[in-house]
C-alpha cells in the first residue's frame, strides 16, 4: 500500500476587516488629537466700500496716541508705558468727565514689531473697554454687561463706543487700517 500524502494548505489570516480597523484607528486619533489654536483678534472690519469713509477733526485732548515700537516697547503719548498699566490709562482716559463718545484712540505699530505686542496690547485696550461698560451697566441696569438684554447692550456701547484707529509704521503700506 502507498501512503499517499495529502497536499496541505497554509491557513492564511482572514484580512477583510483590517482595512476597516485601519479607518476606525485613523478617525479615532483625528478626533482625539488637540489641534493648537492660534492667537488672533476677533474685529469687525469696516465695509470695503470707500464712499462710507468719514473724515473727522478731533481734538487732541481727545486722542490718545499710543504707539508700538520696532523693538516692540509701547509709548502713550510719547513717553514709555508698560503694557499691564495700559488698561488703568485706556480706562482713566476714556472714562474721563463723562465724554467717552468723543475719545478716540491711536494705534501706530511699527511693521517689525512682534505680533506678541501687538496682540497684548490689543487685548488691553479691548479689556478696558469691557471693564467700563460693565461697570455702566451695573450702574444703570443693575447687572453685568453680559447679561444685558441686546437692547441694553446696544445703549451701553454706544455710551462707550470703541473708536481705535491703526496705523503701519515703516511699511510699503502704510496708512489706517
Amino acid at each position: 500500500m502507498i501512503l499517499r500524502r495529502e497536499k496541505r494548505t497554509v491557513p492564511q489570516l482572514n484580512t477583510t476587516s483590517t482595512a476597516d480597523i485601519s479607518f476606525i484607528l485613523l478617525v479615532f486619533f483625528l478626533v482625539m488629537t488637540s489641534m493648537d489654536v492660534d492667537k488672533g483678534l476677533q474685529r469687525m472690519l469696516p465695509p470695503a466700500d470707500d464712499a462710507t469713509e468719514q473724515v473727522t477733526d478731533v481734538s487732541r485732548s481727545n486722542v490718545l496716541q499710543l504707539e508700538i515700537t520696532p523693538e516692540s516697547r509701547l509709548l502713550a503719548d510719547g513717553e514709555a508705558l508698560d503694557v499691564s498699566r495700559l488698561r488703568s490709562r485706556v480706562v482713566a482716559f476714556v472714562g474721563n468727565d463723562g465724554s467717552a463718545r468723543r475719545r478716540m484712540i491711536m494705534l501706530d505699530v511699527a511693521r517689525s514689531a512682534s505680533y506678541d505686542a501687538y496682540f497684548n496690547v490689543q487685548n488691553e485696550i479691548v479689556a478696558a473697554y469691557r471693564l467700563l461698560r460693565d461697570s455702566y451697566s451695573k450702574r444703570v441696569y443693575g447687572k453685568a454687561y453680559v447679561l444685558c438684554t441686546p437692547e441694553q447692550r446696544e445703549a451701553v456701547r454706544s455710551v462707550y463706543p470703541q473708536r481705535i484707529t491703526e496705523t503701519i509704521l515703516g511699511g510699503r503700506e502704510g496708512g489706517a487700517r
